[in-house]
């Protein structure tokens, strides 16, 4: 069994002890951010991450993260809590967040504890997170929406919630948009096909969501043939 971490600064010191330079040279070319990225494979992480005790989570929060890894360290930690601790936290992790890797992977931890909260952290969070002016805050709410509200009770406040974001230019931001109307289609193809025809989603929205379900392997060809008729010219 693996030691536990009890202080920050082994947690520190065993990120730096598991580098991949490989990994941390092609990886850093996509994931922008301001942060730096110490290049240690994500289930390595996970796996650092599970030798904290959980009586020692709250400490550990509490630090200032400064890698990415560390970002995404804070964000599993958060995610081992209870639905009300995480959701006290939640905001804080979010503020952290500066591209798409430290965003997708929390929000994938968080799906895990909303599932009995949703209509709750929906309006609580996620309705806040769309509202933001600023790109990545948006872009965590349309993640947590693909994770947990593609289902016949949510379809049509996610088409809500996108068309009010239509006319958002950042691409981390529509990048999420496409991605999620894109599972929408996958479990629900006519009512997404009838959103966009109505949608006033921009064309480079419009057909990169067409795009990404014609990458799917769940989508039938002929489907797939259909769609790309209504690309946007």
């Amino acid at each position: 069994m693996a030691k536990a971490i009890d202080n920050y600064k082994e947690l520190r010191s065993q990120l730096a002890f598991n580098v991949d330079e490989k990994y941390r040279d092609f990886t850093m070319k996509g994931v922008p951010s301001d942060r730096p990225f110490i290049g240690v494979r994500i289930p390595k992480v996970r796996e650092i991450v599970s030798q904290v005790p959980k009586e020692k989570v709250s400490e550990f929060i509490k630090v200032e993260p400064v890698a990415i890894e560390e970002v995404l360290a804070r964000g599993m930690l958060i995610c081992r809590l209870n639905y009300d601790e995480m959701l006290a936290r939640f905001d804080s992790q979010v503020s952290y967040i500066d591209n798409w890797c430290t965003c997708d992977i929390f929000c994938a931890g968080v799906s895990k504890l909303i599932k009995k909260h949703r209509a709750e952290f929906l309006e609580q969070k996620i309705d806040r997170l769309i509202d933001s002016d600023e790109e990545f805050p948006v872009r965590v709410g349309l993640v947590l929406l693909k994770a947990s509200y593609i289902d016949s009770d949510y379809l049509n406040v996610i088409f809500d919630r996108v068309e009010g974001l239509a006319n958002r230019k950042e691409y981390y931001i529509r990048m999420a948009m496409a991605w999620l109307l894109a599972e929408c289609f996958i479990k629900f193809p006519a009512a997404t096909t009838v959103y966009l025809v109505a949608s006033s989603l921009p064309k480079w929205t419009f057909n990169k969501t067409i795009s990404k379900v014609c990458d799917s392997y769940r989508v039938e060809p002929e489907e797939k043939e259909i769609l790309k008729r209504m690309r946007k010219k």
